[in-house]
């Protein structure tokens, strides 16, 4: 497993997220950052960087070098921070899908939020929409990226699907969608949304009042190691929902800013071998 997206030294965002989690149920993770930083932007203070292109594309070439890309199952990417480490990272995405045709690229477009709006350097919309998620097996935005990155309403479920529409025509294969409140979802429910050209679920939890950042990290970390252990995506979006909502409450029960990550037991059922997830 290879996954690219920034790490804090304090919180639980981007691989520091969701690297544990995926060693949790088994998983070897090859964590790559793009950026680095002591804690995530909603806190009074920041401080760290972006890591520079240069530096990123030394990681990735390291990668490659120690042939992690013949016994990886999947990668995924994150938040990427600036437009040439976009580029370079959807170079490496392009490279490896050539060498391994079977992997998985898992997509989480770290772009905005309804009540944020975007939040990424200008250019990484346009990088998302036009390298990276054509590149995915599949992506895991939330509604409103989803809407960003198919430039149509999705606030319902044919209108889901009609953006997914949209995309699959440049490539991208599937989709679950984080962070629904569509037309008819339940009062006081915040639901998941699954999609494939088969066919698409629905799963409903209930909406509790925090908000720790990185619970989208996590959700795609937990999905993905769903994945790798052979479950099908609509199944293993509802299990990975159903985790990251049991996360939520014990957060809220030990009333934290960060989600409560550490002690939690991820590993509710066993993976495969290695050479088996490989393989999935």
């Amino acid at each position: 497993m290879i996954s690219i997206q920034s790490q804090v030294v304090h919180g639980h965002v981007g691989n520091s997220a969701a690297v544990f989690p995926m060693q949790a149920k088994g998983l070897s993770v090859a964590a790559v950052p793009t950026a680095l930083f002591s804690n995530h932007p909603h806190y009074p203070t920041m401080h760290g960087q972006i890591l520079g292109p240069e530096l990123v594309a030394g990681l990735l070439r390291g990668v490659e070098e120690r042939g992690l890309l013949d016994s990886a199952a999947a990668i995924i990417t994150g938040y990427l921070g600036s437009v040439a480490n976009a580029e370079i990272i959807a170079d490496f995405i392009a490279r490896a899908r050539q060498r391994a045709p079977g992997l998985l690229h898992i997509c989480d477009p770290v772009m905005g939020d309804d009540d944020l709006g975007v939040f990424v350097a200008e250019g990484l919309v346009e990088i998302f929409r036009e390298r990276l998620v054509p590149l995915a097996s599949l992506i895991t935005p939330n509604r409103y990226e989803l809407e960003l990155l198919a430039g149509t309403e999705a606030r319902s479920m044919d209108g889901i699907a009609d953006a997914m529409a949209t995309l699959c025509r440049n490539g991208t294969q599937a989709a679950v969608v984080t962070g629904c409140v569509l037309n008819d979802t339940a009062s006081g429910s915040v639901e998941t949304v699954a999609w494939s050209p088969t066919g698409m679920s629905r799963t409903a939890v209930r909406r509790l009042p925090i908000r720790p950042c990185g619970t989208g990290d996590l959700f795609t970390a937990l999905l993905t190691a769903r994945l790798c252990a052979g479950e099908a995506l609509l199944r293993a979006a509802e299990g990975a929902t159903m985790e990251v909502f049991s996360v939520l409450e014990r957060t809220q029960a030990c009333a934290t800013a960060e989600m409560a990550i550490t002690g939690f037991r991820f590993a509710d059922r066993p993976l495969p071998e290695p050479a088996e997830a490989a393989a999935s």
